[in-house]
């Protein structure tokens, strides 16, 4: 079993995030930094990791909500909130 590196971590959290519809490089992430900034190192420490990849590996490319496992959960959801056009992507996806 091949360990995430911590630069494989930050794909894994950009891979969730395009999964939800979020947009990495939006006006959302500059406004919430520090919500970003939290949720990168919740990333980097989380104890899922294994559960993590194969819940990116079977989900289809849009959901509505992060999994239960997440560490970062809330704060996917609140941008989600943040982000306009997100639900409506998610839900016409």
């Amino acid at each position: 079993m091949i360990t995430p590196t911590p630069h494989s971590q930050s794909i894994y959290m950009r891979e969730m995030m395009e999964h939800l519809g979020i947009e990495p490089g939006g006006g959302t992430i500059s406004r919430l930094g520090l919500s970003y900034a939290a949720a990168f190192h919740r990333c980097e420490a989380c104890p899922s990791k294994q559960a993590c990849r194969e819940w990116l590996d079977r989900m289809p490319a849009a959901v509505a909500f992060a999994p239960r496992f997440c560490p970062n959960a809330d704060i996917f959801f609140e941008l989600l909130v943040d982000e306009p056009g997100a639900w409506v992507r998610n839900l016409h996806s």
